[in-house]
């Protein structure tokens, strides 16, 4: 009698090891019966028929893969180094474990032809300033592409953008040759408007001579405070001017 239940434990025991298993909350089991998938279950206690199923288990949450360095040959023949991040998470779960061999590997695969496509078709520029952009480009083309594998790309972000020494060296003088070009522009903006300034001024004080020595007088104060001995300056006829005003 004792044997016959020692017996009875055995096989429920190994009844119970290939047969039950607890899915949590993140994960999820694709079963097969016989080899064709049936179902997906999960989460929570999932019961196999020993020696005729058998699952395949899968976790559901958000993974993040990193796209090693690639080389990239923008727009504008520009060599670049570019790194990426990729977020993405199984939304079906049959499908990634059919439908593809190794869905983490394929995603990544995909992820860094994809950058190399993408960032090919803009100018160094572009990729410097827009990297928002891209990375909306890129999020939208590996979606489109990983959907028949059950697979959701949630977030792409561009790591770093590395550039020759040469390069940076090339991009440094052409940003000074630019701040040079706009300071020579507000250089000569700024004589253009003395020169219309100094024009109207002239204008204004040939209609009355008069104001001319004002002028003149209000220049010697001014030489006048310095530490110089001698100040030769040239002087109209003030008397001859004051005289025929008088006159008038």
């Amino acid at each position: 009698m004792i044997q016959i239940f020692i017996i009875l434990l055995f096989f429920l025991a190994m009844f119970v090891v290939t047969s039950v298993r607890i899915m949590k909350e993140y994960e999820r089991a694709v079963i097969f019966t016989l080899g064709r998938y049936t179902h997906t279950a999960g989460p929570g206690l999932i019961v196999l028929i020993p020696f005729l199923q058998n699952m395949v288990r899968v976790d559901i949450r958000v993974r993040t893969t990193d796209v090693p360095p690639q080389d990239v040959i923008s727009k504008d023949n520009v060599s670049v180094r570019v790194s990426a991040v990729i977020y993405y998470r199984v939304v079906d779960p049959s499908s990634a474990i059919v439908k593809v061999e190794d869905f983490m590997q394929a995603t990544s695969e995909i992820s860094q032809t994809t950058l190399r496509s993408v960032l090919g078709h803009h100018e160094l520029d572009n990729m410097l300033s827009n990297r928002d952009q891209l990375n909306k480009d890129i999020q939208e083309l590996l979606d489109t592409a990983t959907e028949g594998w059950g697979v959701k790309i949630t977030g792409v972000a561009i790591k770093q953008i590395d550039l020759d020494p040469s390069m940076v060296r090339a991009i440094a003088r052409q940003a000074e040759a630019e701040r040079e070009r706009r300071a020579k522009i507000i250089n000569a903006e700024g004589e253009l408007q003395a020169a219309k300034q100094l024009d109207e001024a002239a204008t204004i004080l040939a209609q009355r001579p008069e104001t001319m020595q004002l002028r003149y007088l209000s220049a010697l104060t001014d030489i006048a405070g310095d530490k110089t001995n001698t100040i030769v300056m040239p002087v109209p006829d003030l008397l001859s001017t004051i005289m025929a005003a008088g006159k008038k």
